[in-house]
């Protein structure tokens, strides 16, 4: 065997080896980012599949990731027909990281209040850290004000006593969350 092929037999091997103990599934709502978000956790040499929204939390536990990211979608929490996540995934004590409509459905599914924005944001905003995040792994190494993309017609207007704000912009004072005591953003 060449060198060459040394080396990529190697390569391959160290990815599988990492691959079957690191796993993350985008839960996916519809976004168009959907794709992108799957392989910038790829880019970190970290296995990632994109698996339907409905799974169960019986299913995602047989699965054994070790993250969840729930992707954004186009729907509104209320709308009539509008997707849903089993409420059990929270429970897993796996973290989770909800993206627009996936933090929206987060905090829906766990008591919070979701209503039309005042203002719709759409495109590049300047986002602002609070005190709160400091400290966060989140947000380990991003500067204090940084630019977002954001897209939502729908934010997160009321969060329940067990999370906290920890980034807004000029016109969504709930643009990132966390919870107090899961690892839930």
């Amino acid at each position: 065997m060449s060198a060459t092929g040394t080396a990529a037999s190697a390569a391959q091997a160290s990815t599988s080896a990492s691959s079957s103990e690191e796993k993350v599934l985008v839960l996916d709502f519809g976004s168009q980012t959907a794709q992108l978000i799957a392989r910038r956790v790829r880019d970190q040499n970290v296995f990632c599949q994109i698996v339907r929204h409905d799974l169960t939390a019986d299913r995602i536990r047989e699965l054994k990731p070790k993250g969840l990211i729930l992707s954004g979608g186009p729907a509104s929490v209320y709308g009539e027909g509008s997707p849903k996540v089993d409420p059990k995934i929270f429970e897993l004590g796996i973290p989770v990281l909800g993206i627009c409509y996936g933090m929206q459905i987060t905090c829906y599914s766990l008591g919070g209040r979701i209503l039309p924005a005042h203002s719709r944001e759409f495109g590049r905003s300047p986002c602002s850290l609070r005190e709160t995040a400091a400290g966060n792994p989140l947000f380990q190494g991003i500067p204090s004000t940084f630019t977002a993309w954001m897209s939502h017609g729908d934010q997160v207007e009321l969060l329940t006593g067990d999370y906290e704000s920890i980034a807004s912009t000029a016109t969504c004072p709930n643009a990132a969350m966390r919870h107090r005591t899961l690892p839930i953003y």
